[in-house]
C-alpha cells in the first residue's frame, strides 16, 4: 500500500526549525495610504471595488456576495452593508484616504459611500462616471396600418 516513512528525532527538529525562520507570504501585508473606491450601482445590485492608485484591485464586494437575494440586492440597506465590508478590508490594508468614482443610477449610490465612511476613512473627491449616451439608439419606425 505504499512505503512507510520513519522520521527520526533529528529530522523532525530540523523541519520545525526551518519552518519557523522563513517568513510566510500570507503574513506579510502591504500598506497603502491612498486608494480609489469604485461604486457601481444598478437597479438590481450594488458592487464596490477598492483599488490602489494605479488601479490594481485590493478588495471587492457586492450585495450578492453578502447573501442578499432577488430584489433585496438593490436596496440601500444592502449597499450600506457592502460599503461597510469594503471599509473593514480597507482599514486592514492601512488606507487613510480614498477618491470615490460612482457609476450607475441605482438606489445604493449614496448609502454605499456612507457605509464606507462609517469606518473613519477620509474621502478626497467624489466623481460621477455614469455613462450617458450621446445620441442613443435609433427610434422605431412608425407603424403602418
Amino acid at each position: 500500500m505504499g512505503k512507510k516513512r520513519i522520521i527520526t528525532k533529528g529530522e523532525s527538529e530540523q523541519k520545525t526549525a526551518q519552518s519557523g525562520t522563513t517568513p510566510n507570504a500570507a503574513n506579510i501585508k502591504k500598506h497603502y495610504d491612498f486608494g480609489i473606491l469604485n461604486v457601481q450601482s444598478t437597479y438590481n445590485n450594488t458592487k464596490v471595488l477598492l483599488t490602489d492608485g494605479a488601479g490594481n484591485a485590493l478588495a471587492a464586494s457586492s450585495s450578492g456576495t453578502l447573501g442578499f437575494a432577488g430584489a433585496k440586492k438593490g436596496t440601500p440597506f444592502a449597499a450600506a452593508k457592502v460599503g461597510e465590508t469594503v471599509g473593514l478590508k480597507a482599514q486592514a490594508l492601512g488606507i487613510k484616504e480614498v477618491a470615490v468614482v460612482v457609476k450607475g443610477v441605482g438606489s445604493g449610490r449614496e448609502s454605499a459611500i456612507r457605509g464606507f465612511i462609517s469606518k473613519s476613512i477620509g474621502i478626497t473627491s467624489i466623481k460621477d462616471a455614469t455613462p450617458v449616451p450621446f445620441n442613443g439608439p435609433k427610434p422605431k419606425k412608425p407603424r403602418r396600418v
